[in-house]
């Protein structure tokens, strides 16, 4: 029997699981409000929701929930987030935060909850994701909430985010095909699926289930890349380089690292132990309650466009690091030679001012190519970064035309070598856009 038009709270409402459950329950009929970090992008991304902006990691109270929860008749969690970085505390997002909803639910008589968990999550689990996801799994079955639990496989949507990003990626390499752990076992889920699995649950009154989405059979990771690499219309590769394990936890750690900078990489130590055991589940359950089964990963590519936005975000994610590394090492780079040879730099400039204030302006000049250098690498600043490394570029020139305009005429270029650093710049810019 339906439940009608109801209120919903979906919790990261603009992620990529959350965006598509938002818009099926605003296409049911539904009230829907998204909680995200951000109101604003919100209302931008899906106007016709309503929108709470909110960090959950801060709400670790029942009390900090009752206030988002008023004139709410039912809650969706597809909220979360991989490993733990700048702007992101697993435990408090995924455990303490969710556990506070819960009993909130309770206290304010919220009294449907769906939750979207994962595949083999558990409490003993050794990863931090799969044990925070576990916690508030048991501790809503324990409630006297009406729960259900969807454990998604991988994803499959139209715009790409954690493993999906990571596999097309890796899909775009030119001429071979490298992989690592090529056999482990992966079952996708269309995120179509996902999105009508929980419309199906509220619509129906589908209570007290915890069950796998994911498509009948699984595919080999290997399988499955060359199968993203054949939908995004690459070339066939040449051959098919099985990399060792190790090398891929090197990447990994210095992953790790840079998420400490803001980077939420997808080939992090947490992806590769979730790989390691593989992303599988129970097609049969789901099916059974909603005599539904689930697309085959063929039939989702086969509903999914692939157009050379594609084929353009897949190979700028392949190189983007290489591109941040660039320009980041470049001003560090030029900072640190202008303070090795200060002495050099200065007396270039002696001819036209004084020695002192020459002095000072190397110091200065070399202080802010560092700063600049380093800002590129932190997340939060890179896009500013990118606008600063721009402005001072200009700068240069425009006081070496009037204080060395000879350098114009160097036969190596050292002033119009700074154009392509100022191009370079304005492209990271471009890119720099969070989900």
């Amino acid at each position: 029997m339906s439940e009608g038009h109801m209120r919903v709270l979906v919790l990261g409402g603009y992620g990529l699981i959350g965006s598509a459950i938002t818009k099926k329950l605003i296409r049911d009929g539904h009230a829907v409000t998204g909680l995200a970090r951000s109101a604003q992008k919100g209302m931008t991304l899906i106007p016709y929701a309503n929108w709470i902006g909110a960090d959950i990691s801060t709400l670790t109270q029942p009390e900090s929930w009752h206030d988002h929860l008023d004139q709410i008749d039912i809650v969706v969690n597809a909220s979360g987030a991989l490993q733990n970085g700048l702007s992101d505390n697993i435990k408090t997002l995924q455990q303490d935060a969710i556990i506070a909803l819960i009993k909130a639910c309770e206290q304010t008589g919220v009294n449907r909850f769906v939750q979207i968990s994962a595949p083999g999550a558990d409490i003993s689990s050794s990863t931090l994701f799969y044990k925070t996801k576990a916690a508030a799994d048991n501790f809503l079955k324990d409630s006297t909430l009406d729960w259900t639990i969807f454990r998604p496989g991988l994803v499959i949507a139209p715009h790409a985010y954690g493993g999906t990003s990571l596999i097309r990626t890796l899909a775009a390499f030119p001429y071979i095909q490298p992989i690592l752990m090529s056999k482990t076992p992966i079952q996708t889920v269309s995120i179509e699926d996902v999105a009508d699995a929980v419309s199906i649950a509220i619509n129906e009154r589908i209570i007290s289930v915890d069950v796998d989405l994911v498509e009948e059979n699984p595919q080999t990771l290997l399988d499955l890349t060359l199968g993203i690499r054949a939908w995004l219309g690459f070339t066939p590769a040449k051959a098919v380089w099985l990399l060792p394990f190790w090398v891929g936890k090197s990447i990994a750690r210095f992953a790790d690292l840079a998420g400490w900078l803001g980077w939420r990489s997808a080939l992090r130590t947490t992806s590769l132990t979730v790989l390691a055991n593989g992303v599988t589940g129970d097609a049969k359950s789901w099916q059974d309650l909603s005599n539904k089964a689930n697309k085959t990963l063929a039939q989702t590519l086969n509903d999914l466009p692939s157009t050379i936005q594609e084929r353009i975000y897949a190979r700028v994610m392949l190189i983007f690091p290489f591109l941040i590394l660039t320009l980041a090492g470049f001003w560090i780079t030029s900072g640190i030679i202008g303070f090795a040879q200060h002495t050099e730099a200065t007396a270039k400039l002696e001819d036209v001012m004084p020695e002192t204030l020459s002095y000072l302006f190397v110091w200065l000049g070399a202080s802010a190519d560092i700063l600049i250098g380093a800002a590129l690498l932190f997340r939060p600043l890179t896009r500013f970064a990118c606008f600063a490394s721009v402005f001072v570029s200009a700068s240069y020139l425009a006081a070496s035309v009037y204080f060395t305009p000879h350098l114009w005429a160097d036969p190596l270029g050292p002033m119009v070598k700074v154009f392509p650093v100022m191009a370079l710049a304005l492209v990271i810019a471009t890119l720099m856009e969070d989900r």
